[in-house]
């Protein structure tokens, strides 16, 4: 680590007062080996354990790496335990806080070690998904060149968030969410530690449930809620944490899942496949989950605007002008009440008819274009408003619809070469039926070959 003061003093008062630090600080572990789970990362001659061990490898050196992975299951803590059993050189960043600017400081800085001092530099760049793409290619050519050997982590896929070429010149670490034994272990290494509550309170059977039930494998938020409901039970003076002290705490520790890790991302999937489903009362489970979760109304109300139209389209023409009127009340009256109208409009969704014969057709016709199936616009559609658009024979031919009686018009629309293709396929669910007939009459009156 390169400290500034201020962080100097404050590790220092930490030392000094263990207690002024979260309990889930002062319990990271020291070495690998006291590590709780990702055990399949662990191995002899893992990535991880070479970044660790004396001496560099010989001429195949120690890899960079991005460790993905929900809250709480210990990026953070591997990173800081390469800090302390490392001898290279530490240097932290946070993709929140740092910039192009901090990180060129850095690379400069690893560059004069190795030269000056021989010393290798360990970069650790924690929320790497927050960097733009202008930002993580500045840490390329240092990667590349093992000027510094890197260390991200991030909650959200790397597929999505981290560029390719820094993807493929680094290893990606997956990291899994700790089972109950692990988290289990944990907290009874905390209850007892030195570092931890040092024994002053117990916790019994079904406290420790319910505990590894809210935590749902993220030690982070387990700690946390111990460290609240052991204060709480140490200020009423009992000697073990009752069900009834961790309720009361963890309600007002309000302690939740990260809402811009992978969760995000899989309950929402989740209730955009029950909504599909119509599975109704899976659909509001997942919505009550990323509601308490505090998920943002708005990314949930833009996601039941996109289901309305790929999964419900016109079996339902009702349901995509509701999600808008969802999204607007939302965008306007916020949470608590905003839960009111999400609640109102899935439910909606969930037992609509369902049709995705919108969303195919679409589909089909831009995947017709990106073949380079389209061809020149038919003469007599195109516009002859202009001078010398006649003389062009543009518009020439052409029937207005609305002369006619059936107010339709046969004639050709499509470029020649798509002139009897069909996208729209509808189905007879919902109020689509209406369109099935009415596209099939169109068809019939436009002189179209039935496919």
């Amino acid at each position: 680590m390169e400290p500034d003061l201020f962080t100097a003093a404050a590790e220092e008062r930490q030392e000094k007062d263990p207690a002024a630090s979260p309990l889930a600080v002062r319990m990271r572990p020291r070495t690998l080996d006291e590590v709780v789970g990702q055990q399949h990362l662990l191995g002899p001659g893992s990535p991880l354990r070479r970044l660790v061990a004396e001496g560099d490898g010989g001429p195949a050196g120690p890899s960079s790496v991005i460790l993905w992975g929900p809250p709480g299951t210990g990026k953070t803590t591997l990173a800081y335990v390469v800090s302390k059993a490392t001898d290279k050189r530490f240097v932290e960043l946070s993709a929140i806080t740092a910039g192009v600017k901090e990180v060129r400081a850095v690379i400069d800085g690893a560059r004069r070690a190795a030269g000056g001092f021989g010393k290798e530099t360990v970069l650790f760049l924690d929320e790497i998904h927050r960097f733009s793409k202008a930002q993580q290619d500045s840490l390329l050519p240092a990667v590349e060149n093992r000027w510094v050997t890197l260390i991200a982590a991030t909650t959200e896929n790397p597929y999505f968030s981290v560029i390719s070429p820094l993807l493929s010149r680094s290893l990606l670490l997956t990291l899994e969410p700790l089972t109950d034994d692990d988290v289990r272990g944990l907290l009874r290494r905390a209850l007892g530690d030195e570092r931890g509550l040092r024994g002053a309170v117990g916790l019994p059977e079904e406290t420790e449930e319910h505990l590894l039930r809210i935590a749902g494998g993220d030690a982070r938020r387990a700690l946390t809620a111990l460290e609240a409901a052991a204060g709480a039970a140490m200020d009423q003076g009992e000697t073990d944490i009752t069900l009834r002290t961790l309720e009361q705490t963890v309600d007002r520790a309000a302690v939740k899942y990260d809402r811009d890790g992978d969760q995000h991302y899989d309950v929402a999937s989740a209730l955009i496949k029950s909504i599909r489903g119509s599975d109704v009362d899976a659909a509001l489970h997942y919505l009550a989950r990323m509601i308490e979760a505090g998920e943002d109304p708005r990314f949930i109300a833009r996601r039941l605007m996109i289901s309305a139209s790929e999964d419900i389209g016109l079996a339902d023409p009702g349901a995509l002008p509701l999600a808008v009127a969802a999204a607007q009340a939302v965008a306007m009256i916020g949470f608590p009440e905003a839960a009111l109208t999400l609640g109102h409009t899935t439910i909606a969704l969930a037992l609509a008819p369902k049709s995705n014969s919108a969303t195919t057709a679409i589909g089909a016709a831009m995947e017709d274009v990106r073949k380079g199936h389209a061809g020149p616009v038919p003469p007599h559609l195109r516009d002859g408003h202009y001078k010398g658009a006649a003389k062009l024979g543009h518009a020439q031919g052409y029937v207005y619809p609305h002369d006619l009686a059936e107010g339709i018009a046969e004639q050709q629309y499509a470029p020649d070469a798509l002139k009897d293709r069909e996208y729209y396929t509808p189905t007879r669910h919902g109020a689509e039926a209406r369109y099935a007939d009415a596209v099939e009459w169109t068809r019939q009156h436009l002189g179209r070959k039935r496919s």
